[in-house]
Protein backbone atom coordinates (compact mmCIF):
# COMPACT_ATOMS: atom_id res chain seq x y z
CA UNK A 1 0.00 0.00 0.00
CA UNK A 2 0.77 3.43 -0.66
CA UNK A 3 1.11 5.60 2.16
CA UNK A 4 -0.31 9.24 2.42
CA UNK A 5 1.95 11.72 3.99
CA UNK A 6 0.30 15.26 4.20
CA UNK A 7 0.51 18.73 6.19
CA UNK A 8 -2.74 20.34 6.80
CA UNK A 9 -3.28 23.85 7.66
CA UNK A 10 -6.01 26.05 7.96
CA UNK A 11 -6.22 29.80 6.27
CA UNK A 12 -7.66 32.84 6.01
CA UNK A 13 -7.04 33.14 1.98
CA UNK A 14 -5.22 31.68 -0.49
CA UNK A 15 -4.32 34.93 -2.57
CA UNK A 16 -0.65 35.73 -0.57
CA UNK A 17 0.05 31.73 -0.75
CA UNK A 18 -0.43 31.90 -4.52
CA UNK A 19 1.87 34.39 -4.95
CA UNK A 20 4.60 32.37 -2.89
CA UNK A 21 4.17 29.53 -5.03
CA UNK A 22 4.28 31.54 -8.06
CA UNK A 23 7.44 33.38 -6.70
CA UNK A 24 8.89 30.12 -5.81
CA UNK A 25 8.57 28.35 -9.44
CA UNK A 26 5.55 25.94 -8.74
CA UNK A 27 3.19 24.52 -11.56
CA UNK A 28 -0.29 24.78 -11.39
CA UNK A 29 -1.96 21.59 -12.42
CA UNK A 30 -5.43 22.58 -12.49
CA UNK A 31 -8.63 22.86 -10.43
CA UNK A 32 -11.55 20.94 -9.26
CA UNK A 33 -15.02 20.56 -7.47
CA UNK A 34 -15.27 17.45 -5.61
CA UNK A 35 -17.68 15.62 -3.93
CA UNK A 36 -16.49 13.39 -1.53
CA UNK A 37 -19.50 10.52 -0.38
CA UNK A 38 -18.05 8.14 2.71
CA UNK A 39 -19.14 4.60 3.80
CA UNK A 40 -19.32 2.92 6.01
CA UNK A 41 -20.86 -0.38 8.04
CA UNK A 42 -24.74 0.12 10.02
CA UNK A 43 -22.33 -0.75 12.82
CA UNK A 44 -19.60 1.90 11.89
CA UNK A 45 -16.53 -0.74 11.83
CA UNK A 46 -14.59 1.30 10.10
CA UNK A 47 -14.64 4.31 12.13
CA UNK A 48 -13.66 2.24 15.11
CA UNK A 49 -10.66 1.45 13.45
CA UNK A 50 -10.24 4.66 12.46
CA UNK A 51 -10.42 3.72 8.44
CA UNK A 52 -12.07 5.35 5.81
CA UNK A 53 -13.71 4.17 2.76
CA UNK A 54 -14.79 6.92 0.26
CA UNK A 55 -16.24 7.38 -3.59
CA UNK A 56 -14.48 10.89 -4.69
CA UNK A 57 -16.11 12.91 -8.29
CA UNK A 58 -13.82 15.06 -9.28
CA UNK A 59 -15.45 17.39 -12.29
CA UNK A 60 -12.20 19.71 -13.65
CA UNK A 61 -13.14 23.26 -13.44
CA UNK A 62 -11.73 23.67 -17.53
CA UNK A 63 -12.59 20.66 -19.37
CA UNK A 64 -15.49 19.40 -17.24
CA UNK A 65 -14.24 15.86 -17.19
CA UNK A 66 -15.22 13.83 -14.52
CA UNK A 67 -13.04 11.14 -12.65
CA UNK A 68 -14.15 8.36 -9.90
CA UNK A 69 -11.76 7.09 -7.03
CA UNK A 70 -12.78 4.82 -4.77
CA UNK A 71 -9.95 5.26 -1.66
CA UNK A 72 -9.41 3.14 0.90
CA UNK A 73 -7.55 4.64 4.34
CA UNK A 74 -5.91 3.20 6.77
CA UNK A 75 -5.81 3.94 10.39
CA UNK A 76 -3.15 7.18 11.26
CA UNK A 77 0.62 6.60 12.10
CA UNK A 78 1.80 8.38 15.20
CA UNK A 79 3.98 11.08 14.10
CA UNK A 80 3.39 15.20 13.72
CA UNK A 81 2.44 14.77 10.12
CA UNK A 82 -1.01 12.89 8.83
CA UNK A 83 0.24 9.61 7.33
CA UNK A 84 -1.77 6.75 6.67
CA UNK A 85 -1.98 4.15 4.28
CA UNK A 86 -4.52 4.74 1.03
CA UNK A 87 -5.21 2.27 -1.22
CA UNK A 88 -7.08 4.18 -4.60
CA UNK A 89 -8.67 2.71 -7.83
CA UNK A 90 -10.07 4.84 -10.38
CA UNK A 91 -13.77 3.46 -11.50
CA UNK A 92 -15.72 4.33 -14.53
CA UNK A 93 -18.91 4.76 -12.68
CA UNK A 94 -19.50 6.28 -10.00
CA UNK A 95 -23.03 4.99 -10.00
CA UNK A 96 -21.46 1.33 -10.62
CA UNK A 97 -18.82 1.94 -7.66
CA UNK A 98 -21.47 2.74 -4.98
CA UNK A 99 -24.06 -0.20 -5.94
CA UNK A 100 -20.91 -2.23 -5.44
CA UNK A 101 -20.27 -1.05 -1.72
CA UNK A 102 -23.71 -0.94 -0.92
CA UNK A 103 -23.80 -4.70 -1.87
CA UNK A 104 -20.64 -5.35 0.55
CA UNK A 105 -22.35 -3.82 3.04
CA UNK A 106 -21.58 -0.44 3.14
CA UNK A 107 -24.09 2.55 3.63
CA UNK A 108 -23.35 6.03 2.85
CA UNK A 109 -22.81 7.64 5.89
CA UNK A 110 -21.60 11.48 4.97
CA UNK A 111 -21.05 13.35 1.92
CA UNK A 112 -19.46 17.20 1.04
CA UNK A 113 -17.89 19.12 -1.53
CA UNK A 114 -14.92 20.47 -1.83
CA UNK A 115 -13.14 23.09 -3.48
CA UNK A 116 -9.59 21.93 -4.94
CA UNK A 117 -7.11 24.08 -6.52
CA UNK A 118 -3.83 21.70 -7.66
CA UNK A 119 -0.32 22.95 -7.16
CA UNK A 120 2.99 20.99 -7.72
CA UNK A 121 6.04 22.37 -5.84
CA UNK A 122 9.21 20.07 -5.90
CA UNK A 123 8.18 16.95 -4.79
CA UNK A 124 4.87 17.69 -3.83
CA UNK A 125 1.35 18.35 -4.03
CA UNK A 126 -0.12 21.73 -2.84
CA UNK A 127 -3.46 21.87 -2.42
CA UNK A 128 -5.53 24.46 -2.03
CA UNK A 129 -8.86 23.03 -1.05
CA UNK A 130 -12.37 25.67 0.62
CA UNK A 131 -14.95 23.61 2.11
CA UNK A 132 -18.51 24.57 2.97
CA UNK A 133 -19.00 25.42 6.80
CA UNK A 134 -15.45 24.50 7.54
CA UNK A 135 -13.42 27.66 5.39
CA UNK A 136 -9.99 27.13 3.89
CA UNK A 137 -7.11 24.78 4.51
CA UNK A 138 -3.68 23.88 2.53
CA UNK A 139 -2.57 20.60 2.45
CA UNK A 140 1.29 19.64 1.52
CA UNK A 141 1.28 15.75 0.08
CA UNK A 142 4.88 14.35 -0.39
CA UNK A 143 6.90 11.12 -0.69
CA UNK A 144 8.03 11.86 3.07
CA UNK A 145 8.43 14.30 6.06
CA UNK A 146 11.23 15.62 5.29
CA UNK A 147 10.01 16.35 1.88
CA UNK A 148 6.40 18.01 2.90
CA UNK A 149 8.08 20.09 5.97
CA UNK A 150 11.16 21.68 3.68
CA UNK A 151 8.24 22.79 1.36
CA UNK A 152 6.02 24.01 3.88
CA UNK A 153 8.52 26.19 5.52
CA UNK A 154 9.52 27.40 1.61
CA UNK A 155 6.12 28.49 1.84
CA UNK A 156 6.68 30.09 4.90
CA UNK A 157 3.76 28.21 6.64
CA UNK A 158 6.08 26.74 9.40
CA UNK A 159 4.18 28.54 11.85
CA UNK A 160 0.52 27.47 11.03
CA UNK A 161 -0.83 24.88 13.28
CA UNK A 162 -0.68 21.16 11.94
CA UNK A 163 -4.09 19.47 11.60
CA UNK A 164 -4.59 15.78 11.58
CA UNK A 165 -7.82 15.13 11.59
CA UNK A 166 -9.43 14.43 8.26
CA UNK A 167 -12.13 17.00 6.58
CA UNK A 168 -14.58 14.39 7.66
CA UNK A 169 -14.09 13.88 11.25
CA UNK A 170 -13.81 17.91 10.81
CA UNK A 171 -17.12 18.07 9.27
CA UNK A 172 -19.00 15.49 11.28
CA UNK A 173 -17.86 16.69 15.06
CA UNK A 174 -19.01 19.86 13.50
CA UNK A 175 -22.19 18.81 12.51
CA UNK A 176 -22.48 16.45 15.32
CA UNK A 177 -21.67 19.93 17.63
CA UNK A 178 -24.59 22.01 16.42
CA UNK A 179 -27.13 19.76 15.69
CA UNK A 180 -27.00 19.41 12.16
CA UNK A 181 -28.81 16.81 10.79
CA UNK A 182 -27.28 16.70 7.31
CA UNK A 183 -25.66 14.06 5.45
CA UNK A 184 -25.05 16.05 2.34
CA UNK A 185 -23.10 19.65 3.14
CA UNK A 186 -22.71 21.44 -0.32
CA UNK A 187 -21.92 24.62 -1.75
Amino acid sequence: MAAEIEAKMKVEGFDSLRNRLAERGAHRVGSALETNTFFDTPDRSLLAKDKGLRIRRTRDDVSGRERFVVTFKGPQQNGPLKRREEVEVEVVSGDDAERLLKALGYDPTLSFQKRRESWKLDECKVELDELPILGRFVEIEGPDQATVMRVREKLHMSDQPLIKTSYIAILAAHLKETNDPRRSVTF
